[in-house]
């Protein structure tokens, strides 16, 4: 098979795949859908949609009254493997102008709302001599607004920055610090402007609490009642009435404070706390390790 062949047939997988995608979370399709989203002409749509039919007869049948394909009662996926997870980050990026729906396989969107957050103003120049400096395993100059007492005014430091880490609110990158001679986070939209790139200095597998994961053990908060806590399992996917999220420990102070877990149980009412700690020990443990 030559280059055209397989590009060809990549280009048919695509489109069998987006006619099961709107099959599944649209409930139908049409030939229009096809033509609009991939440019191909109305018979090449029409050939996509027979070809699936041969596959996979059984997941659509026509409506003669809208005129389009809608899903079969019986459908089963055959080229799509359906995840909730994606289709929901994809509604979220959407509600918040990231992407376009038209850069998505999406048809006809629900009504969006999502809880506006201030954005951290990222510069591309800035992510993109970040990024160069992580692949080329250097270091490189930043000038930064840090929140230390000491360092009131932004100062010029040089970093050796390894991985990129998200806290849920903003974006940093982990790095080994000149100044200070160890692994710290940098957020990114307090690093104002880039300069010289030279060697860099400390190794990624010398970070610690990078390479260091923690595994905390959630259980439903006991005083809930007892149905609420087997709802609280089923939420989180628990079995045998807990569920274990590892995480970084570099990651796990931002961990505690996005869930609030360092004051919810004395604080929040109990169904405002549907998960508590089962390794609690251990877990606060593991906090004071961390170097911040």
């Amino acid at each position: 098979m030559d280059n055209r062949d397989e590009r060809r047939r990549w280009g048919t997988d695509q489109r069998l795949e987006f006619i099961e995608f709107r099959l599944f979370w649209d409930g139908g399709i049409n030939r229009g859908d096809i033509t609009s989203h991939f440019g191909v002409s109305v018979p090449q749509a029409s050939n996509d949609l027979s070809l699936y039919k041969e596959l996979a007869g059984a997941n659509l049948r026509y409506d003669s009254s809208s005129k389009r394909y809608e899903t079969a009662p019986d459908f089963h996926p055959r080229f799509l493997k359906p995840n909730a997870e994606r289709y929901l980050a994809q509604l979220k990026a959407i509600a918040d102008k990231v992407i376009d729906p038209a850069d998505t396989q999406m048809g006809e969107l629900p009504d969006l709302g999502v809880m506006p957050v201030p954005r951290r103003r990222v510069e591309p120049e800035t992510l993109r001599r970040l990024l160069l400096a992580v692949r080329t395993h250097q270091s490189i100059a930043v000038e930064y607004q840090s929140m230390n007492d000491d360092r009131p005014e932004p100062t010029w430091r040089t970093i050796s920055p390894h991985a990129f880490g998200y806290d849920g609110l903003r974006w940093h990158v982990r790095a080994f610090c000149h100044i200070e001679g160890t692994f710290k986070d940098f957020i990114i939209s307090r690093c104002l402007a880039t300069g010289d790139m030279a060697p860099g200095q400390g190794h990624a597998q010398d970070d610690r609490d990078w390479q260091t994961y923690f595994e905390v053990i959630l259980k439903p908060n006991p005083k809930l009642a007892q149905a609420q806590r087997k709802t609280i399992e089923l939420d989180y996917g628990m079995e045998n009435g807990s569920c274990v999220v590892k995480i970084r420990m570099a990651l796990l102070y931002y961990f505690d404070k996005r869930l609030r877990l360092d004051i919810a149980e004395t604080k929040d009412r109990p169904k405002e706390t549907p998960v508590v700690i089962h390794n609690r020990k251990e877990y606060d443990a593991a906090l004071k390790s961390v170097a911040y």
